[in-house]
């Protein structure tokens, strides 16, 4: 048995993160690691619809099931097939409703649809675009008018990168990267992105960052050098600023990555780094001309699956 409420289709889109710099200080005797971070929005995405009705589902309630009433149908892009994507209330959706349903103390009954093109478990933060456009959405939907203090935090609450994909553009992140003030970015920045159909543990590379340097500073190293060269809005400025702190411990880990921002910087890529803990590279280019050639190259070498973005776009928002 089920209530339906016909609606119109409501679609939240929410992009990709790259971190152009990554800072990481000593872990905290709380396990979380300090960072100053500045975050970029690009155009990879995912989109999460709510579709023309709200079901739910009564025999739920029967059965005494406290969680929300997500039912949500996953679609993968074509360079997603097989990957390993959480389900259920392992899925950052389910957590996101959980909270604004706790949050506003009622039931958000949702039919959502998830179009994945972010790459999974790749440092790029896909999960957090999700739940980030899971909290757009389903607000928009109930009509609960969240305010975007109450959004933030809630966010903040879910997880560290959350907080930006609500955001978007460029932003700077401190704390664990979930206190995050938006930076001016008056580029268009031209990347690369190459992903890998084997993903890699966030947590598995901080331990390992803490193995490979276990005297880090308690402060992570500044990100005032690559804020300078943002500013200029010069390509290779911007390149030789790029910093990542997780780099060493995923190449290490994986050094095929490595050699990947080898063959990539051959091909004229100004620069190739590891997004945030990997193993998604990505390659910051001069222009449009110079990413479709990098890109090529790369695919004629043997790589299956390559992108080109644009960044910095929009966070979570409404497309439809």
């Amino acid at each position: 048995m089920m209530v339906i409420a016909a609606r119109n289709p409501l679609r939240v889109r929410a992009a990709a993160k790259i971190n152009l710099h990554l800072g990481v200080g000593r872990v905290r005797a709380d396990g979380f690691h300090p960072l100053d971070t500045v975050y970029q929005a690009i155009s990879v995405h995912d989109d999460l619809t709510v579709g023309g009705f709200a079901v739910h589902h009564l025999e739920d309630d029967l059965r005494g099931d406290l969680g929300p009433r997500v039912h949500l149908d996953l679609r993968l892009a074509d360079h997603l097939e097989g990957s390993d994507v959480p389900s259920g209330t392992d899925n950052l959706v389910h957590r996101a409703v959980a909270l604004l349903e706790a949050h506003h103390g009622r039931d958000l009954p949702v039919d959502l649809i998830l179009e994945k093109a972010i790459p999974v478990a790749g440092g790029m933060a896909g999960g957090s675009a999700d739940a980030a456009a899971a909290l757009v959405a389903v607000d928009r939907w109930h009509s609960l008018e969240t305010s975007d203090e109450e959004l933030l935090a809630l966010a903040a609450d879910l997880g560290s990168d959350i907080p930006f994909a609500l955001v978007g553009g460029t932003a700077r992140g401190l704390g664990r990267g979930e206190v995050v003030t938006p930076i001016a970015d008056a580029g268009t920045w031209w990347w690369v992105v190459v992903p890998s159909a084997e993903g890699l543990s966030t947590p598995a590379v901080y331990r390992h960052f803490d193995a490979l340097h276990p005297d880090a500073p308690r402060e992570p190293p500044s990100a005032a050098t690559l804020l300078a060269a943002l500013a200029t809005r010069e390509p290779l400025r911007l390149a030789r600023a790029l910093h990542n702190d997780l780099s060493e411990p995923a190449i290490d880990l994986r050094p095929e990555l490595g050699v990947l921002i080898e063959r990539g910087e051959s091909l004229g890529a100004l620069r190739g780094l590891v997004s945030g803990s990997g193993p998604t590279v990505v390659f910051l280019c001069e222009s449009s001309d110079g990413a479709k050639v990098v890109a090529e190259g790369l695919r004629s070498s043997g790589e299956a699956i390559v992108l080109i973005a644009t960044g910095p776009v929009a966070g979570a928002h409404l497309v439809i």
